[in-house]
């Protein structure tokens, strides 16, 4: 077997591959296109500390917080989670093959045949774990390439300082979007923008919330359509940072805007805002096109799932996604690797 990708999910399910049985090198190995370990936490911006970040769930069978010391709340996420990650794949001896590019996968009769730069690997089962930190999402709007300014996405974003003495637009409704424009306003002058009102959560979040919004995901991979935002359901949080920052009146919300300038941008009704720098905190697609040939997708535009946490491919029950749909999140990526390891076993009749 082969497991595509050494982040949460991906180390989740390696685990408990090794807990039902299975062997590394000689049962299955895992494919990790990065050069270290830390998954897309490696790559997050340095002012994004475990005190600001949304939450690092632990990996089974060891504790996040017995990797971190006492002043830990500090630490830059992209510092600390590889760290772990690291001890995690040694202490369960993982077999980790990095850095190795997944470029497709192919069906081959009984095996599943998956090229990379490294060579070709031949599997009876698929478990992928891809993430979506690859596919930054930017949508189209009319007059962007006539932009003289700088547009970037937040997988591009390192410090609010390089914006200082320039004017920030900053576009998208999520968690991120608010984390940084809350930095950026601390240096320079911001406009935010979402295409939805943004629904601010300021209860705590309760397993209730959470369950309404996994159940939202799922339900819509289990009928085939692309999942959808767990924002809508969950609610931005506001944490005393954004609570702050609204009342520095940085948090006034505006439509979307229907036109890019040169210099700026445009709405329907003719106003305009002049701006050096675009943001786009507008999410990330699933990295799945290594998989198109598979023929996984549905008439829905998305890959119709089942199994019990919806992580097996209805189209081909050899391949399962994990850190996809209801299992994106964190808490959610662990469970999805057990199940995904339990459930591909015992389709292939190995293991435990």
């Amino acid at each position: 077997m082969v497991v595509i990708g050494a982040g949460q999910a991906g180390l989740s399910a390696a685990y408990y591959l090794r807990k039902f049985g299975i062997e590394p090198e000689s049962g299955f190995v895992v494919l990790d296109h990065a050069s270290g370990p830390g998954g897309a936490w490696q790559f997050r911006w340095p002012s994004l500390t475990l005190s600001t970040v949304n939450g690092v769930h632990d990996l089974p069978g060891m504790s996040f917080a017995e990797t971190t010391g006492t002043d830990a709340e500090q630490v830059p996420a992209s510092v600390a989670v590889p760290h772990y990650f690291e001890l995690y794949e040694k202490q369960f001896e993982l077999p980790v093959h990095r850095p190795v590019h997944t470029r497709v996968v192919c069906p081959r009769e009984e095996r599943l045949r998956i090229e990379t730069d490294q060579g070709v690997f031949a599997a009876r089962g698929l478990i992928n774990a891809t993430g979506t930190w690859e596919r930054p999402f930017i949508p189209h709007y009319r007059g962007a390439e006539s932009f003289r300014g700088r547009q970037l996405h937040t997988k591009d974003y390192r410090t609010a300082a390089e914006f200082e003495g320039k004017h920030v637009v900053v576009v998208g409704g999520g968690i991120s979007a608010v984390q940084l424009l809350d930095e950026i306003s601390r240096v320079t002058t911001t406009t935010w923008v979402t295409r939805r009102e943004p629904e601010f959560r300021d209860e705590p979040f309760t397993p209730d919330i959470g369950r309404a919004a996994v159940a939202m995901v799922e339900d819509r991979v289990r009928r085939g359509l692309p999942p959808g935002s767990v924002v809508s359901v969950t609610g931005l949080p506001v944490t005393p940072a954004i609570q702050a920052a609204r009342e520095r009146g940085v948090m006034n919300r505006l439509p979307m805007f229907s036109e890019i300038l040169p210099n700026g941008v445009k709405w329907a009704d003719g106003t305009v805002v002049d701006a050096d720098v675009i943001l786009w905190c507008t999410g990330f697609r699933s990295s799945l096109d290594h998989l198109a040939p598979l023929h996984l997708r549905g008439p829905g535009g998305g890959i119709p799932m089942t199994g019990r946490l919806a992580t097996q491919v209805e189209a081909d029950p050899r391949v399962h996604l994990v850190g996809y749909g209801p299992s994106s999140s964190t808490i959610g990526a662990n469970r999805a690797g057990q199940a995904a390891a339990r459930e591909l076993t015992a389709y292939l009749g190995i293991g435990e």
